[in-house]
């Protein structure tokens, strides 16, 4: 179901068990090479894809698409939620669906910089609202629901996401190719931390120049479909499972 297109008398006539997905994501630089809406497109198309298995399932919020991007402010473009407004913006969207009598919560996200203050708008909302038994409040990353068992073929150089990396890139040149830059002189950007396992504050100039992190020069459309097609079936499976 699609809240965009429903009346508030359908919102109400609703079971309050009913899932609602508040799918988040960003604009923000994507490298050289790639739009600054990649990270809003990319989740958009996920959501689109697991819309119609999902049916009546679940409740779909329009995609949200000013996320926690602080971190790429150097780069020009990049628009950000400040720290304290993203947390307060997630926090009072679920203070929104408790009042109209929700109790099934889920943020969807596709945008790395908003996991950590996801997380705290999860744990600040559950102290809020600690005397409640009967509220699930979760925060999903799209290409991290389907597990970290999941097997990545051969034909991808990286085993996980980067930032307009090979993954990112790949669904791009799937979704929009006439949107891609040149790709093939693009260097590898090393997408570790060099003080892991201790967590370092950070901001994006400092791991990289141009704005990439990762291999986006082995990017192909044909792996941007495969992407597509596992993460929109993890999305799937994840809230059947949940509904």
């Amino acid at each position: 179901m699609q809240l965009a297109d429903m009346t508030w008398p359908a919102v109400d006539a609703l079971d309050r068990n009913t899932p609602v997905v508040i799918p988040v994501a960003a604009l923000e630089q994507h490298g050289h090479h790639l739009p600054v809406f990649t990270d809003s497109m990319l989740l958009g198309e996920v959501v689109r894809r697991a819309a119609p298995p999902l049916a009546d399932k679940v409740l779909l919020v329009p995609l949200i698409w000013l996320g926690s991007s602080c971190h790429h402010l150097d780069f020009a473009g990049s628009l950000s939620a400040g720290p304290r407004i993203y947390l307060d913006l997630l926090n009072n969207l679920i203070d929104n669906w408790i009042g109209h009598g929700f109790r099934r919560i889920v943020f969807l996200n596709g945008h790395g910089g908003n996991i950590v203050p996801g997380r705290q708008v999860l744990h600040e909302a559950r102290q809020r609202y600690r005397q409640r038994d009967d509220l699930l409040l979760l925060f999903a990353t799209y290409w991290n629901v389907g597990g970290r068992g999941r097997q990545i073929p051969d034909m991808f150089q990286q085993k996980d996401m980067g930032h307009a990396c090979e993954w990112e890139t790949s669904m791009i040149l799937r979704l929009t190719p006439h949107l891609v830059g040149p790709i093939d002189k693009l260097e590898d950007v090393d997408a570790g931390f060099a003080y892991e396992p201790a967590f370092q504050g950070w901001i994006t100039k400092d791991r990289t120049v141009k704005g990439h992190i990762g291999m986006p020069r082995h990017a192909t459309a044909d792996k941007g479909e495969w992407l597509f097609s596992t993460f929109a079936k993890d999305v799937v499976a994840f809230f059947e499972k949940l509904a």
